[in-house]
Formats: structure tokens, sequence, C-alpha cells
């Protein structure tokens, strides 16, 4: 068992972040993976600053299971800086950590003998004097019935402890459509749930405590850009004393900005007059994501301006269009289409777990969520060809 002295002897100071996505080429550009890593400095820098006792990391710190040879640098820089002022780290592997086969080991085990206490189904839990840090890491929903074991094994080994820490890479029902456990499922004898893999901030009460998604540390895809307007990327300050919590979001500046723009193909010029010239403000070029909606204009010559105007003051801009035909019937957007039927309708399948499985996969490919589609695909398989558990 691994004891480390507190630098506080009653409350107990630690950050909490998560999904840092190290190694992200995003659109295949060196600048956006260099931004990645810039945050993460800058997060750990601030880390040590606020000296605090200790740091969570809930899942996600790479890309890939197979980070490259700069992304493993990164950390290990970090980790060398957190060491040298006495900061360890607990964490655990989130979905894009581990490897898929059996007993995966995620890259994060590589620094276990200087800086990050991994917790893991061989070492499930720390602890720090009457402070327990354990969790489980990331499992998909096939496998929901041995999580649910694993948590409430979990909760009696933590309810000896004043102040108990739970940290789990899910999904749950009451914030996301797509989930690996329903909120009803979490144990309600931890005092802070130090949550990963969702990438917007929440802080939430739960239980005896605070249950956290700290969000990821940039911007990972674009949908994430209203959470990002109104509650930043960062990381949480978490405070504990006889399981009491309080939480302070720690927001950090991203190295670049994103914008989406919706423009009325009519006053195109104008717009895009007045985006060059917030673009010329900013330091560094932005990502730039256009909609142009308009009748009966010729995409290729739209495009062919907007490259000409644009490419040169913009690391990248992604434009779409949206071109009305004089006939067309035009859908407002409030009423929608239910692609979901749609689907279902069109498939005209008498079994409703390949219905569903179809509708699973058109949502997560959308999404670029490809990693969740093939676990979609193994749970069909598993019921459909090995029967229900």
């Amino acid at each position: 068992m691994d004891f480390y002295y507190l630098k506080n002897c009653d409350i107990m100071k630690f950050a909490h972040l998560s999904d840092t996505h190290l190694g992200y080429r995003q659109y295949g550009l060196v600048d956006r993976e260099l931004d990645f890593y810039n945050v993460f400095e800058e997060i750990i820098d601030k880390i040590i600053d606020l000296d605090v006792d200790f740091v969570v990391h809930s899942g996600d710190l790479f890309e890939t299971s197979r980070p490259s040879t700069d992304a493993l640098l990164k950390v290990q820089r970090a980790v060398n800086k957190l060491d040298k002022a006495g900061i360890p780290i607990y964490a655990i592997a989130g979905n894009h950590d581990m490897p898929r086969r059996a007993n995966p080991i995620p890259p994060q085990v590589l620094f276990k003998y200087n800086g990050i206490k991994l917790i893991s189904p061989i070492k499930s839990f720390y602890r720090e004097e009457d402070y327990f840090i354990g969790g489980i890491p990331y499992k998909p929903q096939n496998r929901n019935l041995v999580l649910k074991d694993d948590l409430e094994r979990l909760s009696k080994k933590a309810e000896p402890f004043e102040n108990k820490i739970l940290v789990l890479h899910q999904g749950i029902d009451k914030y996301v459509p797509q989930y690996e456990l329903e909120i009803g499922d979490l144990p309600v004898n931890f005092n802070y749930y130090a949550m990963g893999h969702l990438h917007n901030y929440i802080n939430d009460s739960f239980g005896e405590g605070r249950l956290v998604y700290p969000g990821s540390t940039e911007i990972w895809k674009s949908n994430e850009l209203e959470d990002y307007k109104k509650n930043g990327k960062g990381f949480v300050l978490v405070e504990m004393e006889h399981g009491e919590v309080s939480t302070e979001r720690i927001k950090m500046d991203l190295p670049r900005e994103f914008i989406n723009e919706n423009i009325d193909y009519t006053f195109l010029n104008n717009e895009i007059l007045k985006l060059k010239s917030y673009i010329e403000k900013l330091n560094k070029p932005p990502i730039v994501n256009l909609t142009i909606s308009g009748k009966n204009f010729a995409g290729a010559d739209v495009y062919e301006y907007l490259n000409k105007e644009l490419s040169d003051s913009t690391l990248l801009f992604r434009p779409n269009f949206n071109i009305i035909e004089d006939n067309e019937d035009i859908v407002p957007i409030n009423e929608g289409i239910n692609i979901d039927k749609l689907i279902v309708d069109k498939l005209n399948s008498e079994n409703e777990d390949v219905s569903n499985l179809a509708v699973s996969l058109f949502n997560d490919l959308s999404k670029d969520n490809t990693e969740e589609a093939i676990d979609d695909l193994k749970v069909c398989y598993d019921k459909l060809f090995k029967g229900d558990d």
C-alpha cells in the first residue's frame, strides 16, 4: 500500500482534470496537436502554482492507446515537474487510452515509477491517511454488469474512510443520451465523483457530495463550442475537509479561437469583410466554420471566393453550403426531421435489435464516434449470436 504525506493535515486540496487527448492532430494539422500540448503544459504550471496536494486525471490522457513520442515526452516532462513539487497524480485509463484486446495495459503505466499512481483492476484504490482515492478504468456498455459489481465492491472498501473520492471515465444517462451507467447505478457514499469522458463541464450534487466532469482541456470537436463559451476549458480545484467539498472552476485561455458563422449569401461580401477585420485582431489564425445559405448560388464559385479571402488569415476554414432551389420546400428548423424513424422505415427489419443497431451506428458515425460504434456492434453481436447474459 502506498502512503504519501499531505501538505495540509486537515484540508486537502487537489486538482481534477480529464480528457487532455494528448497527441490529437485535429484536422490533420500539426498546429492543433501543439495547441493541445500547450494547454496541458499551462495547466500543469497552474496546478503547481496552486500548491495542491495531488492531481486526479480521470481518463483519456492520450488520444490513442499508442501515443506518439511527442505525446509521451510531454507527459514525462509534466510528471517530472509535479514530482519535483511533491505532487503525485492519481489516474485511470479512458476509452481512448485502452488498447482493444484482452487484459489491456494503458500507456499511463509507463510512468508508474515516477509520478503517476495508476488506478486499475490490479490496484483499485490508494489512501492518504483518512482519504480514499479509488476508481475503475473505462468499461463499455456491454460490460455494464461488471462495472456495477466493481462499483459495489469499491463502495464497501471506501466505507471506513471519512473522505472518499471516486474516479470514473463513463457516460451517465442523466447527462448524455448514449451512456454506460444510469445515475442510480452510482454508489452514494462518496464525497467527490471525479468523472471523465464528457467534454462539457458539469458540476452537480450527488450522494454525499459533488459529481464533476471538468470537461476536455481543449476543443476536441466543434460541438463543444457552446459549452466553451459558457464555462470555458480548464480544470477544477477541489478542497475537502471532514467529508465536506468545495469546488472552483479554473479556466484556461486557449491558444486559438474557433469561429462558427451562419451567413446569408445575399450579404456574403459584407459579412466576410467583417470577419476578416475581426480575425486581424487575433493572436493566432483561428479555425473558421462557415454555413452559407441562400437561393441558387454556385457552391464552387463561393468556395473559390472564400479560399481567396480567408486561406491566408485562418489555420483552417470549413465551409458548408445550404443552397435552396426556387421550387424547394423549406422545412422549418423547429419542426425537424425524424432521422431515426427514416432509418427504421427504410430498413424495414422485423428484428428490433437490428433496427436499433442501425440507428445507433448512424448517430455514432455522424459524430465521428467510431469507438462507440464498435462497442454498439459488439453488443449487438453478443445479443444476436451469443445470447443475453
